[in-house]
């Protein structure tokens, strides 16, 4: 089980933050290896997640927090607060709405196919922006909040989504990334909240041992924050990341016709 739920914490930890969908490499993962991601350990996955983007963007944070605090909302920070409230309302009610209208199809194999080309062709036309825009607007952080919302889909990278769409919209690639892992935080809390509310009972009847949970945390948060830094120093070459997708849902294609 210990290299099982290992395996898991280092496709979390490559996918989560590369702009591959880490949904749908778990999807993946349980479709041809038979691993079944534990809901318990995929709290501990989400906790990691926001520690990690927590502490990636600590510096950032903690303006955002002290900006909040003294209720500035002039100041470079304090102007994100407004945004990352607007952009996270649509998130949520498209994430709520899409996982109780199409969980069903979530686990079919054309279906991933067709999202990971999706993905694919939203971070390859990222190159297609025009960066000139130090600073995310309203209109743009609803739109950016749209895309985060339907990233719930596997196969849909959320930070490929949120960041190639922020391109598109001509905003810089350094203001971009920041954005959309801020963003996301909220998020992911909102998610942690969400599944503590309505699977409370089926947390609580998760067999799984302490030492495992840590483990594959562990290994999630440390691969997934070298992932971030990757990231972080490939912004110039974003688009690239388009090809493995791309290939990836053409090989699932032709994987489903058999």
């Amino acid at each position: 089980m210990r290299l099982e739920i290992i395996l898991l914490g280092i496709i979390q930890g490559l996918s989560e933050w590369l702009p591959i969908s880490s949904t749908g490499h778990l999807k993946l993962a349980e479709f041809f290896l038979g691993l079944k991601l534990p809901l318990l350990f995929d709290i501990f996955l989400h906790v990691g997640t926001l520690f990690v983007t927590i502490f990636f963007f600590r510096a950032d944070v903690q303006k955002i927090l002290v900006a909040l605090a003294k209720l500035d909302f002039k100041s470079k920070e304090g102007t994100l607060i407004p945004r990352i409230i607007i952009g996270s309302i649509p998130t949520a009610i498209i994430g709520f709405t899409i996982t109780r209208l199409l969980e069903n199809v979530f686990h079919e194999i054309r279906f991933l196919a067709f999202t990971f080309i999706v993905s694919g062709l939203f971070v390859y036309f990222s190159k297609m922006g025009k960066c000139r825009r130090n600073e995310i607007d309203y209109k743009s952080a609803i739109i950016i909040g749209v895309v985060q919302g339907f990233s719930i889909i596997p196969g849909l990278s959320r930070s490929g989504l949120t960041i190639a769409v922020a391109l598109m919209l001509g905003v810089k690639r350094e203001e971009a990334f920041k954005f959309s892992f801020i963003l996301s935080i909220p998020a992911i809390i909102g998610a942690l909240i969400l599944t503590f509310i309505t699977q409370f009972d089926a947390l609580l009847a998760t067999k799984i041992e302490l030492l495992d949970l840590l483990f594959g945390t562990l290994t999630a948060a440390l691969v997934g924050y070298a992932s971030l830094r990757f990231l972080s120093k490939f912004l110039h070459k974003f688009h690239l990341f388009a090809f493995y997708s791309l290939s990836l849902g053409f090989l699932l294609t032709l994987l489903s016709l058999h």
